[in-house]
Order: C-alpha cells, then structure tokens, then sequence
C-alpha cells in the first residue's frame, strides 16, 4: 500500500515533465515572437516615399482631368453673378470629360493633336449655363461666359436689347467697369487679360466672321451653327465674348461652373465667407 507521500510524488513525476514541455514550447515561441525586424534600409523609405506621392499626383491629375477643377476669377465681366477674387469648382464630367489633347507645360506645348476619347455626356449646355472655355484666339486663356443661346438659336439685336428664338433674355446683367474675364486656373496660370473692352464698344454685336453688328437701328439676326453655343458676360458692357469673336465650338468647353469654394476680397484683403459654398447660377 502506497503511503500519501509517495502518491505526492508520484503526481510530482507525472506532472512535471507536462510542465517542462510547456516551457520549452513556450520559449520557443517567445524566441521567435522576440526576433526584430530589420531596420529599413534609406532606399526603402525613399520608395514608399515616392509610391505614396506618385499615386496621389496621378489621383489628383484624374480628378482634374475627369471629374473637378479649380479656377479663379480675376476680372469684372461676369459681375454680379461672379465677383473679383472668387474660386470656383467646375464640373469636368457634365458635358462629357475628355482627354487631353496636347500635353503643357506653362506655355510651352510639348506635344500636339493628341488623340481625344471622350466620355459620354450626362447633358448638353443649355441656355443659362456658366461655362469655362479655351478663348478661341488663344487656347492657352480660359474664360467665363453664359450661355445664352444654343444650336439653332437666333440670336437678334434690336434697339440695344439681346433677344433669343424672338424672347428678350434677362439674365443677371450688369453694368460696371472692368475687362473681359478669362479665368486662370488656381494653381498659378496667367492673370490675364488682353485689351481691355471699352464701353463704347458693346455697340456691336459680332458674327462667326468676326464682322460686327449695330445694337440699335435696323434689326440684325444670327443663327447659332450646330456644334455650337452663343457665350456672353453677365457684365455686358465690358465682356469680349460672342459679340466680338463668334460662336463657341463645344469642343473648346471645359464644363460648368458649379460652386464657390473660396473668395478674397482684394481691396478689403478679408475673405468674403457669406459667399463662400454658393451654387453658380
């Protein structure tokens, strides 16, 4: 018969390898678990470094490409629906975004007549739309007009007053000094313009041929071409636009005006928050 110190020791024996087993296995794995990692090498980094910046240019150039981009107005031309120092988004895809069809760097084109693929419309422009454009003289300036007649419109002039298919065309019209408005874009194109549009020069209203027609006096009539839009400034009287340079070809149209992100007031040097999220129209 076994005594109670025997079974004690027997339940030690039997206990105790169990035990040692555990402590190995356990120690191996904390060996393992132990193990640094080795440092990143500088070539390492640099790569990440330039995988994660490299990613983000290519989103942010789709994204301007395809979807939005940024502008600034810098002249009076479109006032008071758009005022001096405001930034505005502009909606890229609406119309239809394209490819680029030249590739720029500044003014210095690298390469020309690219293939254009262009993505399919959701609408066309309609009368009443805030446009971006390529200037059709220098495709290097973008500007920004409303349209105000489209494809098979007749645009008439009669006694100083604009009217469209034989309806007079109310818009938010100004009249204040300043010149025509192109729209640099934010990230530092040219703060245009050419030749400023004198007052007394909104006497005429322009044709394709670039000839001009009286305002007042004996009626004169233009049809807009098929392929494009008939563009002018809300501030009429000192806008360069349809009157004086044609029709617009669409295929010069960025997209539409949408929202107001940002505005500075340059003489007060404060930002004009109450504008700030306003919807173009």
């Amino acid at each position: 018969m076994m005594s109670k110190q025997g079974k004690s020791n027997s339940r030690k024996q039997e206990a105790e390898p169990q035990g040692d087993g555990g402590k190995v296995e356990s120690g191996a794995t904390a060996g393992a678990k132990g193990k640094a990692k080795p440092p990143k090498s500088k070539q390492n980094v640099f790569v990440e470094y330039a995988k994660a910046i490299g990613t983000a240019l290519v989103i942010a150039m789709l994204l301007r490409q395809f979807i939005f981009q940024a502008f600034r107005i810098p002249t009076g031309s479109m006032l008071e629906t758009l005022q001096i120092g405001d930034f505005l988004f502009v909606n890229k895809f609406l119309y239809g975004a394209k490819t680029p069809d030249r590739i720029r760097i500044g003014k210095l084109t690298l390469v020309d007549d690219l293939p254009v693929l262009q993505l399919p419309a959701i609408r066309p422009p309609r009368q009443g739309d805030i446009i971006v454009f390529e200037y059709p003289r220098d495709r290097n300036l973008d500007y920004i007009k409303r349209c105000v007649a489209v494809a098979g419109d007749t645009v008439a002039v009669k006694d100083g007053v604009l009217s469209v298919n034989g309806q007079i065309y109310e818009s938010n019209f100004g009249d204040r000094d300043g010149d025509h408005s192109c729209v640099p874009d934010w990230q530092g194109g040219e703060n245009c313009p050419p030749p400023r549009t004198k007052h007394d020069q909104s006497a005429y209203l322009g044709n394709s041929r670039n000839h001009a027609w009286p305002w007042a006096g004996m009626p004169q009539t233009y049809v807009v071409p098929e392929g494009h839009i008939f563009m002018m400034g809300d501030n009429r009287y000192n806008s360069l636009d349809s009157r004086y340079w044609g029709a617009l070809d669409v295929n010069l149209i960025k997209g539409k005006a949408m929202f107001l992100y940002w505005s500075w007031d340059k003489d007060r040097h404060l930002p004009r928050l109450n504008r700030i999220g306003d919807i173009i129209r």
